[in-house]
């Protein structure tokens, strides 16, 4: 049975363990911080593959940025990671077959093959984090588009009018108003316009968190439950606009904001709305270590005869 080492290098820490093609865990998953520069950073994943490379066949690489057609780097700059990240050539760290895949894209794949999307060959996942990020597949196959690029789903527009600017620089993109960022946005406008809200009470309208609101949306305060349904109809929204271009089977929601999500609520109103087939609404299982499982399994995937 193949096996590859999967790597998911993170702003903050590096994550990285030996997965079969089954998808299961050969090796304990290890974890060692993220280095601030671009040279001790290169050194850390020789070190990581020399420590590993006889016991695997392959090795995937998960990493923030947009990766070449050729899976083989990353071409676009990666804020949380060293200046000059982009000029890193992955595949002189080993003589083994290297794989290197955004890491949105990699934790699609990871439910694609053993996760929540298993057996549905067309699936959208929607990561709803800091931002929103997520992968496509149709046919069994990552859209990766003509420069490796495609995917951005969080930048699809939702409004016409300029309403919010998103942190891309352009306006009204989804991920200004459906992300963890864009509902603590909505929470404080609303805030302001109505004080007296329980979830509010006490507290400067800069310093509500979106903890204030599940917390008031949990006591059923009235602001916060306007505001968590507002949410909901933006990522509904969304998803609507991809059902109806993609025709998918199956949505999967990931991220830190995953778990205040009504899948059925939206997957009813998707439904609904959508002028394709129905699709399924559902939530993640492969969890924080989906980047990694992805990467080891594309890469099995890839140069597996």
């Amino acid at each position: 049975m193949k096996k590859a080492l999967g790597i998911d290098v993170g702003g903050t820490k590096i994550s990285y363990a030996i997965i079969d093609e089954k998808g299961d865990y050969v090796s304990k998953i290890k974890k060692v911080s993220t280095p601030k520069t671009l040279e001790a950073l290169q050194e850390t994943f020789k070190t990581i593959i020399q420590e590993n490379e006889k016991d695997v066949d392959y090795i995937g690489f998960a990493t923030a940025g947009a990766i070449n057609l050729e899976n083989t780097k990353v071409e676009s700059s990666s804020p949380n990671l060293p200046d000059g990240y982009n000029t890193t050539e992955f595949t002189t760290f080993s003589k083994k077959p290297i794989y290197v895949e955004n890491d949105a894209n990699a934790a699609a794949w990871a439910e694609y093959k053993v996760g929540a999307a298993k057996g549905y060959d067309n699936n959208i996942m929607v990561t709803l984090g800091t931002g929103i990020g997520g992968g496509v597949i149709i046919n069994g196959q990552m859209l990766r588009g003509k420069s490796g690029r495609a995917g951005e789903i969080g930048h699809i527009k939702i409004y016409p009018d300029k309403r919010r600017m998103c942190g891309c620089g352009n306006y009204d993109c989804w991920e200004a108003y459906g992300s963890g960022t864009g509902l603590g946005r909505s929470f404080k406008e609303e805030a302001l316009k109505n004080p007296r809200s329980v979830a509010t009470q006490g507290k400067k309208i800069d310093d509500l968190t979106t903890y204030d609101l599940i917390d008031g949306f949990k006591r059923n305060d009235e602001l916060c439950v306007k505001v968590m349904d507002n949410w909901h109809n933006q990522i509904i929204m969304g998803m609507v606009s991809l059902n109806n271009i993609f025709d998918t089977e199956i949505f999967v929601i990931s991220g830190g904001m995953g778990e205040f999500i009504n899948c059925k609520t939206i997957e009813d109103e998707l439904n609904k709305q959508t002028i394709v087939s129905p699709a399924k609404v559902v939530l993640a299982t492969t969890g924080n270590n989906a980047g990694m499982l992805g990467s080891a399994l594309l890469a099995i995937d890839k140069f597996k005869k």
